[in-house]
């Protein structure tokens, strides 16, 4: 799955988890456009990558967003693959007790942001004749679970929103597609949940490779897909 003059995009590319899909791509030879909120972090993350572009993007904001296209095609000349990383957690309040912060929150991190970055991006894929998306749901997001009703709401509309843009563009070579992992294995999970067994858990390079699967001609033939990936839980 050689990604050689390919330029893939990625939001929440500082995270433990972007960290991990952008080395699974530059391994891979693909030109990289890094998204994130802050610059510092993006710096920190990826002083050592040269075939990479760094920019600082609020996703909540279109211009931005737009912005962010922009200086994609000007370094790289295109957008072949959008892998849409960014996204939030948070739980412990019953459905009638949610704070409109949280909804708000949840919504904003966990919808909004890949409706922006669509709104982007997929013109420019249309344009250009194809191109591959992936999104990052959750494997929670399949039922309601207690005390976790914002957080799966919000993150079945990713998978909704996956597929309905998957049956706009399948017809234009636009592959759309989304996983959706269980408890990832990160520094924060494991301070955050000490008796657990982070062995159960998806690490986020294992994470990646599907990610990339998805992204390559390989999974050509799959549209719309809602990939489970569980590890040991």
């Amino acid at each position: 799955m050689s990604f050689e003059n390919r330029t893939v995009m990625l939001t929440g590319a500082s995270g433990n988890l972007g960290k991990a899909v952008a080395a699974a791509f530059a391994g891979r030879g693909a030109h990289l456009v890094l998204l994130a909120r802050q610059i510092e972090a993006l710096s920190a993350a990826f002083c050592a990558l040269e075939d990479a572009a760094l920019v600082p993007c609020d996703l909540l904001d279109r211009s931005q967003t737009q912005t962010s296209l922009e200086t994609a095609v000007q370094r790289f000349g295109r957008v072949d693959v959008l892998c849409h990383l960014a996204g939030g957690f948070r739980m412990g309040e019953d459905v009638h007790e949610t704070a409109d912060s949280t909804w708000d929150f949840l919504f904003d991190i966990n919808v909004r942001t890949l409706v922006n970055v669509a709104h982007s991006v997929v013109p420019h894929m249309i344009e250009r004749g194809g191109g591959k998306i992936v999104n990052v749901g959750a494997y929670a997001a399949q039922k309601g679970v207690a005390q976790m009703g914002a957080y799966c709401a919000s993150k079945s509309s990713v998978i909704r929103l996956t597929e309905a843009m998957s049956a706009e563009l399948k017809e234009k070579n636009i592959n759309v597609n989304c996983v959706l992992p269980t408890i990832l294995d990160t520094p924060e999970n494991r301070a955050a949940m000490p008796d657990a067994d982070p062995a159960r858990w998806v690490s986020p390079q294992a994470l990646a490779e599907v990610i990339v699967f998805l992204a390559s001609d390989a999974a050509r033939a799959l549209h719309g897909a809602a990939v489970p990936v569980t590890g040991l839980s």
